[in-house]
């Protein structure tokens, strides 16, 4: 960790959406169900799970997209209230989002130009000012400053990614998050991607909030991993924790789910029982306890609190009441 206070705290952050279920009847999906986490400022907190777990709607709500129906967020230790007007335009400059699909979060009737520049035109920039910091973050991510001219369809995949990475950092934000930033692209541009986001960090000392389903790209970019499922995060460490010994048996089914390079490595394919339960009517207890191959009756009953087990390695599961590391044979070896 960079730095002894965190850049960005959330907690118990909650939201629920209202759903017409038809013939009058209306339910709660829960989104986002009590998250909380901390990101430390100039690292990479990477955030995973299957899809539909709420990790875009955790975005959504930090940046102020979509409001929270309870909970706490926090920049720099100042509590963020999207509600007051005079404050959205300074949190806007620190908090920018890379979206998942590099096109449709285009403009396609604006050039490359104009897109990079609205952010700096909406702050106040001048005319010099933003065509000389236009081309400067051209260059800065890999593409040619003559790219100011082009529109998103003249572009390929990964240019448009790097285009909406430049928009991002049009008003030199502190926190930066990736939702499923390299999820629409070829592997080979997925590593290009990947490289030049940690080149930016390392430049301008940016912190990153990475969400995506992809174990082995979070894996690459991370300092810190939360795994989220049907809504909470079940457990959090450091990525070489988390990867070397997973201890929420949600973490070590994806894991060991997950494709390996070594072709007599077979992938398990039947370490979680069942489907993935409806927001609309969670399980009560433990959200896993339906496929968790280790429910027992507690996990019916009790929501388990997140525990620390280790210095920075805490998960959310009634195997560790004990504060123990006393638990049923870890399926992922030890790599």
């Amino acid at each position: 960790m960079n730095g002894s206070l965190p850049l960005l705290e959330v907690q118990d952050l909650t939201r629920a959406f209202p759903v017409h279920l038809g013939f009058g009847r209306t339910g709660h999906l829960s989104a986002v169900d009590g998250v909380s986490l901390e990101v430390a400022p100039g690292t990479t907190m990477g955030i995973v799970g299957e899809s539909g777990c709420g990790k875009s709607t955790l975005a959504r709500l930090i940046l102020g997209l979509i409001q929270a129906d309870s909970g706490e967020i926090k920049m720099e230790q100042q509590t963020v209230d999207w509600s007051k007007r005079g404050a959205r335009k300074q949190l806007r400059r620190n908090m920018q989002m890379v979206f998942q699909n590099p096109y449709s979060s285009l403009n396609p009737r604006c050039s490359v130009g104009e897109i990079i520049g609205f952010p700096m035109r909406a702050h106040g920039a001048g005319r010099t000012e933003i065509a000389t910091r236009t081309a400067s973050l051209l260059e800065q991510v890999g593409l040619h400053a003559n790219h100011a001219s082009y529109y998103p369809h003249q572009l390929s995949g990964g240019q448009r990614q790097r285009v909406n990475i430049a928009r991002a950092l049009a008003l030199n934000p502190k926190l930066v998050i990736c939702d499923e930033a390299v999820a629409a692209l070829d592997k080979s541009v997925q590593a290009q991607v990947l490289n030049l986001l940690q080149d930016l960090q390392k430049t301008h000392g940016l912190t990153y909030l990475f969400i995506s389903h992809d174990l082995n790209v979070v894996e690459y970019i991370s300092d810190r991993v939360s795994v989220m499922y049907l809504g909470q995060i079940v457990e959090t460490a450091g990525a070489d924790q988390l990867y070397r010994r997973p201890l929420h048996p949600y973490t070590q089914a994806l894991l060991a789910a997950s494709p390996r390079l070594d072709p007599d490595m077979r992938v398990a394919d039947d370490l979680l029982e069942g489907e993935l339960p409806s927001p609309l009517n969670p399980p009560t207890g433990c959200r896993f306890r339906t496929r968790c191959p280790h429910a027992m009756q507690v996990c019916e009953e009790v929501r388990p609190p997140m525990r620390e087990l280790d210095v920075g390695h805490k998960v959310a599961c009634h195997l560790y009441a004990d504060g123990s590391y006393a638990t049923p044979d870890n399926p992922i070896e030890e790599r």
